[in-house]
């Protein structure tokens, strides 16, 4: 049984996806303006998101810093401007590998303001539009996570937490939200061929491309899917890591990660 209402047709349909210069949110715009949808997407690189309209004609774009509570509000006045909004997706993500051995509080800090504060910022420019639509306009909001966030991890001491939020985030705003018609979904992608994990000194199983990703989230969605997880070879690993014994479950992880 689906938790959410599947979505299979985009045309005519209006998506904003946050964090869309590059990566898992560029493929994802990418393939959705394929399938008929008008697409808003917004970064702080305009000149990727420029390079995007310009190869994805009708797109709109949108330069926007997640960090900045005014920036966010102004471009919510501009997409309401535009007309209904029927979806949000929050891509937006920082990701700098951290020991506790080597803190960078800082940067530590970042994570926060730009993988989690960032999606409040968004959602509480979001929902009140959403909300007033009624509960027949088929709106959603999508939270994209990690698997980083199911279990804590070596070297993820700045990014696994802001990732377990959003997860947590995801479940409650669906408790809050399923009655009054605003779907939500959380996207907790494994290693994805990306900015952020080009930076990875390590070996990434199954990696995949963004534009397999995005492949995943539009099939997610279309399943009505509160999760949208993959690829699963590797997700229901960490699942399944994530319910065993603690003293198992550090041992496990320490050995494979060692290796």
């Amino acid at each position: 049984m689906s938790l959410n209402p599947p979505m299979t047709r985009w045309s005519g349909k209006t998506v904003w996806l946050v964090g869309a210069s590059s990566g898992i949110g560029r493929a994802t715009a990418a393939a959705l303006h394929g399938q008929g949808a008008r697409v808003i997407v917004s970064a702080r690189n305009s000149q990727a998101l420029e390079q995007f309209t310009q190869e994805h004609p009708g797109a709109i774009a949108l330069p926007l810093d997640v960090t900045d509570a005014q920036a966010v509000q102004h471009a919510m006045q501009k997409v309401c401007d535009l007309g209904p909004l029927d979806g949000m997706v929050y891509c937006a993500g920082h990701y700098t590998a951290m020991d506790a051995d080597a803190i960078d509080l800082p940067d530590m800090l970042r994570h926060v303001d730009i993988n989690y504060v960032g999606a409040l910022q968004l959602l509480g420019a979001v929902l009140p539009h959403m909300l007033a639509r009624g509960p027949d306009a088929g709106s959603f909001v999508s939270l994209v996570g990690s698997v980083a966030g199911y279990v804590g991890l070596p070297r993820s001491l700045a990014y696994g937490p802001t990732k377990a939020a959003l997860i947590n985030l995801a479940q409650t705003l669906y408790l809050d939200l399923r009655d009054k018609g605003v779907a939500v979904s959380i996207i907790n992608p494994g290693f994805v061929e990306t900015p952020l994990t080009a930076q990875n000194r390590f070996h990434m199983p199954a990696l995949l491309t963004p534009q397999q990703a995005a492949s995943e989230i539009l099939r997610g969605w279309a399943r009505g899917a509160f999760e949208i997880h993959f690829p699963k070879r590797f997700t229901l690993g960490l699942k399944l890591l994530a319910l065993l014994p603690w003293r198992l479950y550090f041992t496990l992880v320490g050995r494979v990660t060692q290796a």
